[in-house]
């Protein structure tokens, strides 16, 4: 299939290094009462969700190198911009403001955040969500990614979610999956058209079954017509995750998995096998992967480098071992950048900002 129409790109980005915007997270944190410090999910508030390794400027490098062709890019910031980009006609910075409500304000939720993007002005139907840390990693063919009406998204390696109950002690992603099962498992058993409202027009496969996995780390294609009707139709879900100022441990992500599991029962979304790599910088065995990203780098349709060195200082050797690899595989500057080396260092803005977006031009947390 041949899609003619662009495909946007939106980006989530925070700068966990700005000193205002630390003391404002600081000022979140000392005003959540004990209960809402309790709900907070496992690595839900520690550094590596918030710093900023320089992934957003390789992964526009990447993007330019591996598809080219692609539509408007939407960055999602907290009233920042990186010292190091450049304006361009084909970027926009989209202040939270410009689309969470006031009152919900601030949050430092990723999926929280991520549960707004398609109400950016002027957003393709088509678009692909990214978190800064996700990068494409050989040559996009779109129709990898889409197909007539739907789109295509991949497993995780990890193991299968065991236990039907949300955990305190589990990630994000695997307690989304247990809420989607435990939500499509509603709906299945509904009597027909119980819960589908007349003017819907999508219906629940019959031979829809619940996979016990979590979703690859990826660049997320997306439709944004599908978003809007899920914002009604599965208006508690949503309700839920916008509730949340950190990540939360009972109110997980939706649009990293439920939105996904949802179009896989209704045959708007089916499984792709791509090639990917998932590295966490927090692992031990972070040096063999970042070896195993060089040699596989061109043949892999994304991979991933997780911050996963929580409250670990800037200038920890595995964060520099990822800089230097992300140097060398990535060493053109995209039409994204400025002259001159601002690595690293980021800058605080408010709403007159000088590139282009909905507020006079103006990641979250990694996901």
């Amino acid at each position: 299939m041949q899609i003619s129409s662009p495909i946007d790109i939106v980006y989530l980005w925070v700068d966990g290094n700005d000193d205002g915007w630390r003391a404002k997270r600081q000022n979140a944190s000392d005003l959540l009462s004990p209960q809402g410090n309790q709900t907070i999910a496992r690595f839900g508030n520690v550094e590596g969700r918030f710093r900023d390794n320089d992934e957003l400027r390789y992964s526009l490098r990447a993007l330019t190198q591996f598809f080219p062709d692609h539509g408007h890019i939407y960055i999602v910031t907290d009233g920042q911009v990186p010292a190091w980009l450049k304006p361009s006609n084909r970027l926009s910075l989209i202040d939270h403001r410009d689309l969470i409500p006031e009152v919900s304000l601030p949050t430092f939720d990723s999926g929280n955040i991520e549960s707004y993007i398609h109400r950016i002005t002027g957003l393709a139907e088509r678009y692909f969500y990214c978190n800064d840390d996700v990068f494409f990693g050989a040559p996009v063919q779109v129709s990898d990614w889409f197909f007539e009406g739907g789109f295509y998204v991949a497993w995780s390696d990890d193991p299968e979610v065991v236990g039907h109950a949300m955990q305190t002690d589990a990630t994000s992603l695997e307690n989304a999956s247990r809420l989607s099962k435990e939500w499509l498992k509603a709906a299945a058993e509904a009597q027909p058209g119980a819960w589908i409202q007349p003017k819907r027009v999508h219906q629940l496969d019959p031979a829809y079954t619940h996979t016990a996995r979590t979703f690859a780390h990826s660049p997320r294609p997306m439709l944004k017509s599908i978003l809007m009707a899920l914002e009604d139709e599965a208006a508690d879900m949503f309700a839920r995750v916008r509730s949340t100022v950190f990540r939360s441990w009972d109110k997980p992500t939706i649009v990293s998995d439920f939105v996904l599991r949802w179009a896989l029962a209704h045959g708007i979304a089916q499984i792709k096998d791509h090639s990917h790599l998932y590295v966490a910088t927090g692992d031990a065995q972070v040096g063999p992967a970042l070896e195993q990203l060089k040699t596989q780098f061109g043949q892999l349709d994304f991979f991933c480098i997780n911050d996963t060195t929580d409250d670990a200082m800037p200038d920890d050797p595995r964060l520099i071992q990822v800089r230097h690899t992300l140097q060398q595989l990535l060493p053109t500057p995209s039409a994204y950048e400025l002259n001159g080396n601002h690595q690293g260092r980021n800058a605080h803005h408010d709403s007159a900002m000088p590139l282009n977006s909905a507020r006079n031009t103006r990641r979250h947390a990694k996901g």
